[in-house]
């Protein structure tokens, strides 16, 4: 006789939360082959079978006001996600990260008695630590990246499991820049500086512009350079294209590719980037990196009143201390972008103890986490 197949929702924002979704999901499969996973992500999620109800895209909002701007729809669709699982009752719930959509929506279904896990703790140890309390009703079991996060919810009397960063076992220890090199057709003998604008439609509008002046800038100072810059879909390459064409930049060596951001880190010497996942990613390929944001004033205003901590990218908030440059706002200047970027292209013993760092930082996070989080997470409902 069939066993019954054991179902999962589960919902991703973004483009680091489609990669950690798609990873948990082919590593519930591997020891649940008779499951079925539905709900929000994106292209690596629709691959590991996940069916799709609702593209991660329409969650893809970075602050307050931007947010706002689209609350009606958000909530609606929160509200038909919310039915379409009371109607059709998972054995268990994922929310990866999204925070602000996805607790109330385990909130809502732990009440039905559906287990729920979050995957990627909010950052509530920066900002918020409210949430805390909705934490505590809406989720059965919490599922950090990282060591500290772990700690800072023991700390606070709530359950929390380390299960290390998939990415960490994901790229090597050692990256080899000539065969990515190879592998993308680039020159061997240039330098190559990767410009990594974000996966949000918002980041990429705001910080195209900077990064391209910035590179102008660069090369300016060293004529050896070769650009490269991996957008996350065609609407990126078309911004970016139209910004080159803006700035009157035809003559700037870049090179554009969609869907190979490892292979673009591993084969960059520096990388100006988007605060975000791809800080980590970079820091994992031991690469010297800009960390740059730019969000609406308001916003920006509204979060620096409210957040606690001194960093933004994760390897300063890993390592607890600044090992790279963060521009933000106004800081957000292709100035000083470029004067960042030629001091880790100046400075070779500054950017080897750096490399030297980030390994250490990496071997930290090998738990192999997939596994970790679908051991994990089948626990709820299946006798151990």
């Amino acid at each position: 006789m069939e066993s019954q197949k054991l179902r999962i929702g589960i919902v991703a924002g973004e483009a680091s939360g489609d990669y950690l979704g798609a990873a948990l999901i082919k590593a519930l499969v591997k020891r649940e082959p008779n499951l079925e996973t539905e709900g929000v992500g994106g292209p690596r999620m629709r691959e590991a079978g996940c069916r799709i109800l609702y593209p991660m895209e329409m969650l893809s909002v970075m602050g307050l006001v931007e947010v706002l701007g689209k609350y009606l729809k958000i909530a609606g669709m929160r509200r038909d996600l919310i039915k379409h699982f009371t109607d059709s009752p998972p054995d268990i719930f994922i929310g990866v990260d999204a925070p602000d959509f996805n607790l109330e929506v385990e909130r809502r279904l732990r009440t039905m008695g559906i287990k729920t896990v979050h995957f990627v703790s909010p950052q509530v140890w920066a900002w918020r630590e409210y949430r805390l309390k909705k934490i505590a009703r809406s989720v059965d079991l919490m599922l950090t990246l990282f060591p500290f996060e772990e700690t800072y919810y023991k700390e606070r009397g709530l359950q929390a499991i380390c299960v290390g960063h998939p990415l960490a076992n994901q790229i090597p220890l050692r990256p080899d820049p000539a065969a990515a090199r190879t592998r993308l057709g680039l020159p061997q003998d240039k330098t190559v500086i990767a410009l990594m604008p974000g996966s949000r439609p918002m980041e990429v509008n705001r910080l195209t512009t900077p990064f391209l002046l910035a590179a102008l800038q660069c090369r300016k100072s060293r004529h050896d350079i070769h650009f490269v810059s991996n957008l996350i879909d065609d609407n990126a390459i078309a911004t970016m294209r139209a910004t080159i064409d803006k700035l009157d930049l035809d003559d700037l060596p870049i090179t554009l590719f969609k869907g190979q951001s490892h292979d673009v880190l591993e084969a960059a010497d520096v990388v100006l980037l988007a605060s975000g996942t791809v800080a980590l990613e970079t820091m994992l390929f031991k690469k010297p990196m800009v960390v740059a944001y730019k969000l609406n004033w308001i916003s920006y205003w509204l979060l620096k009143m409210l957040v606690r901590v001194k960093y933004v990218s994760l390897p300063n908030l890993l390592a607890g201390t600044r090992l790279v440059p963060e521009c933000l706002q106004a800081d957000c200047t292709p100035d000083r972008l470029a004067a960042e970027i030629l001091y880790w292209l100046d400075d070779n013993e500054a950017s080897t103890a750096l490399a030297r760092k980030f390994t250490e930082l990496h071997k930290g996070l090998l738990m192999d986490a997939a596994d970790n989080a679908s051991r994990l997470t089948l626990s709820l409902v299946q006798p151990q």
